[in-house]
């Protein structure tokens, strides 16, 4: 009897798999033209108004209810299920940025924006998570809420971060949230996902150096800011040398030495030093601004000089729960096979995810688009004039979050 039923079950997940693909393979031509509409239509952080208006228009189309204007041009759109009556609720979360970057593509979607471009793949995302709006909204198989977050300002505007600040998960109070980027350094087909760190925080680093400027012919008459800071810049590397457990990791880049009026008979009175630092935790960011500051500002004091410092912590680490990691890789397994199901290898990069994750259980995972063909827009990096995302993706991502949304409120 217990064999029946399994049996019987099984037959069921594998009926509701095949009609799942199904309806994806039907829709997905309509959101390629999406993705290749939003790819033409660039905009920066908090001005995408082409992205925002549409969403609206689709999500109006397919008659998802949503409400505009979170963190300025964010949507948040709301799918019921068959049932609400499990009480429980997840967030997917997608962006709609793109970058200051001329585009080198030469595709027929190419920006029609001068001086931007999506070179990051936030059209892609973008469509998948419209593609999943219209898939979940035709079939509801599932017992709860699934709440859309289309966020703005995701490169260095910190739109995950204003949306909660402005209550986010106060309206729409989640159990879990989710998330997936594009990885032209996989091949397509495979996803990878590990539990605990993945991208590190990014925070900024700004280090004043003033001392007493005066002609260069007479330095023993001055406290010269330039030898300072220069000395300040070697010291900070020993922070991650000698300072950081070898075991974790930890960056701290210098990459801007500001100073000097252009003449070379001048010694300045001040010197700006700006940087970022990066680490996979808290502590490590504890110890990096403490130790920063200690350096700094003995180095100067002890030429005569001064130093303030500031540390702004910008992008926490995006750092995924276990438990909704296992759980998501379980669903790959079953998209794209266990073969095919990787490490997400932690990269100093940073996700203002991470802000989500730090309010809620979550799992971010990488969606591999490389493909074979050497010189293929697909393979280079994200940020480079010549990439492009790989429409073949889209569905893989569909299928993907529509699971997701199927079996957290199965």
């Amino acid at each position: 009897m217990l064999l029946i039923r399994a049996r019987h079950n099984y037959k069921a997940e594998t009926t509701m798999t095949d009609d799942r693909n199904n309806f994806i393979n039907d829709i997905v031509a309509e959101v390629r033209e999406c993705r290749h509409e939003l790819h033409q239509n660039p905009a920066t952080s908090y001005e995408e108004f082409f992205a925002s208006d549409l969403v609206a228009r689709k999500l109006t189309e397919w008659g998802i209810p949503f409400e505009r204007n979170w963190a300025g041009t964010g949507i948040v759109a709301t799918i019921e299920g068959q049932s609400v009556a499990s009480g429980k609720s997840i967030g997917i979360r997608a962006v709609m940025d793109a970058l200051n970057i001329v585009e080198e593509t030469g595709q027929p979607w190419a920006s029609k924006i001068p001086g931007k471009m999506h070179a990051c793949g936030h059209d892609g995302h973008t469509s998948i998570l419209l593609g999943t709006a219209r898939y979940l909204k035709e079939t509801r198989n599932f017992n709860g809420k699934v709440h859309l977050f289309f966020q703005p300002a995701e490169e260095g505007g910190g739109g995950a971060i204003k949306m909660i600040a402005e209550g986010l998960f106060d309206k729409y109070p989640v159990d879990s949230v989710y998330a997936l980027h594009n990885w032209p350094w996989l091949p397509q087909g495979t996803i990878a996902l590990s539990p605990g760190p993945v991208m590190a925080c990014s925070d900024e680093v700004e280090i004043k150096v003033f001392g007493t400027g005066g002609h260069a012919a007479m330095p023993h008459k001055t406290v010269d800011p330039i030898v300072i800071a220069s000395e300040i810049v070697l010291a900070l590397q020993s922070i991650v040398s000698r300072n950081v457990d070898p075991a974790d990791s930890a960056v701290i880049s210098i990459t801007n030495f500001n100073g000097g009026t252009g003449a070379n008979n001048i010694i300045p009175s001040e010197v700006t030093l700006i940087g970022t630092a990066r680490a996979f935790k808290n502590e490590i960011r504890d110890l990096i601004e403490r130790r920063l500051t200690e350096i700094a500002s003995g180095i100067a004091s002890l030429h005569g000089g001064r130093a303030e410092v500031r540390y702004h912590r910008n992008y926490d680490p995006t750092i995924n729960d276990a438990a909704q990691t296992e759980f998501c890789a379980g669903i790959a397994r079953e998209l794209v096979g266990a073969n095919k199901v990787t490490a997400f290898t932690p990269t100093m990069g940073a996700e203002d995810f991470g802000a989500m994750l730090a309010q809620k259980p979550g799992c971010y995972v990488a969606l591999g688009q490389g493909v074979p063909a050497k010189d293929s827009p697909h393979n280079y990096g994200l940020h480079h004039p010549k990439f492009d995302f790989n429409d073949e993706i889209l569905p893989e991502g569909i299928r993907y979050f529509s699971a997701i949304a199927e079996k957290a409120l199965g």
